[in-house]
Parts: structure tokens; sequence; C-alpha cells
């Protein structure tokens, strides 16, 4: 691809992006593309740093101090990582971009919605990814599904209706961009999610 492909992932935590990132990434390198898998936050040396002050439990993290902080990740993770990537013809998959910071920091954390664009822009440069997969699940059954994993982040352990608010806010972002953001049902059958989610990626291709 001359000038790269750049696919995010989006959901309330326990949809189950991660791992579809992980299986879209090995089905392009299958394929013979170049692909990077990455995240945020994170993604690299310093924004991995930020993602631990983020993410941890034990840190008490006002708002405006959260949203700066994803904000200063992203800025750090498009630079460094994504465009020059992008320049050299990779397929970026990112577990999480901005559409993150809005559903979180707007729709749950209540954050003016004018300010966390500005900052969006400013932190990506203005960059859109082609391809947004949203992974939709019913609340009730995402928090379920963390219950049985790894030890919760400072994000996880939000109450329910917190998480309540990030699936509502990520439904509406899907409504308002429905060319960019396509919702993918969490099915029960891992395989059968991802077979949805190939089928998007392959219809998106096929139009370029």
């Amino acid at each position: 691809m001359k000038h790269g492909l750049f696919i995010t992932f989006e959901g309330p935590d326990g949809s189950g992006k991660s791992t579809h990132a992980e299986k879209l990434k090995q089905w392009f390198k299958n394929k013979g593309f170049s692909v990077i898998l990455t995240r945020e936050p994170g993604g690299t040396r310093l924004a991995e740093s930020i993602r631990k002050l983020l993410l941890n439990s034990e840190n008490s993290v006002s708002p405006i101090t959260e949203l700066l902080l994803y904000a200063a990740s992203r800025a750090q993770h498009t630079q460094e990582l994504i465009l020059p990537s992008l320049k050299q013809g990779k397929i970026i998959i990112s577990d999480r971009y901005y559409d993150s910071t809005v559903a979180y920091q707007h729709y749950g954390r209540g954050l003016d919605l004018k300010t966390i664009k500005e900052l969006n822009t400013i932190a990506s440069g203005g960059l859109t990814p082609d391809l947004t997969i949203l992974i939709d699940l019913e609340t009730k059954k995402s928090l379920g599904r963390l219950k049985n994993t790894r030890k919760k982040d400072r994000i996880e352990n939000e109450n329910t209706a917190f998480h309540r608010k990030i699936r509502n806010g990520y439904l509406a972002l899907a409504k308002n961009e429905p060319r960019r953001i396509k919702i993918v049902k969490s099915n029960n059958e891992m395989s059968a999610t991802f077979e949805s989610i190939l089928s998007v990626v392959k219809d998106f291709i096929k139009k370029q």
C-alpha cells in the first residue's frame, strides 16, 4: 500500500477488541503485508510510561489531568510511530485512538467536547483513522468478562454506570460517523466476531 493504512479498534473494556486487533494483525501478516500493532495509551517508550501512570489503581487522577496525559501520550505515539510508519506504506492497527478520549473523557467524565476535540486535533496532528472498528457489547457482559481476567486497572475498576456511559458514547460516535466507524457486535463465539470484522475490512479495502 503506497500510503499505508490506519485501522483503529475501539470498544468498552472487556469487549475483546485487543484480541481481535491481534488476530487482524496476523491476518494481514499472513497476506504478506507489513503491519504494526500498537496501542493507546502507549506504543512508544515515553507513551508506555504515561500509560503506567494513567492506569495505576494507586494513583488518584483528576479528569483534566487524565485528559492531558492521554493527549501527551497520543502526540508522542503519532509523531514517533504512526506517521513515519504510514509514510513507509505500512498498515497500522491501533488498539484505541482518539475516539477513546471522546468516549471516556466526554461521555464518561463529562468534560467539554469542544476542548477534547481541539486537544485530539493537536495531539494527532489532524490524523484521522481510515477505518475504525467498534466492538460493541452490552455493559453487563463486558464487565462480566473483566471479572474473569487479570487484575483490573484504574479505568476498569470504575462503576457500572460509568462503563454504561462509555458504551453509549461509542454508539453515539458511530452514529455521527457511519462511514468511518463500523459497529461489530461481540459474539459469544470469537471466531464469528472475527469473521464479521474481516468482512468489514475486506469491504473497505475493495472500495479503495
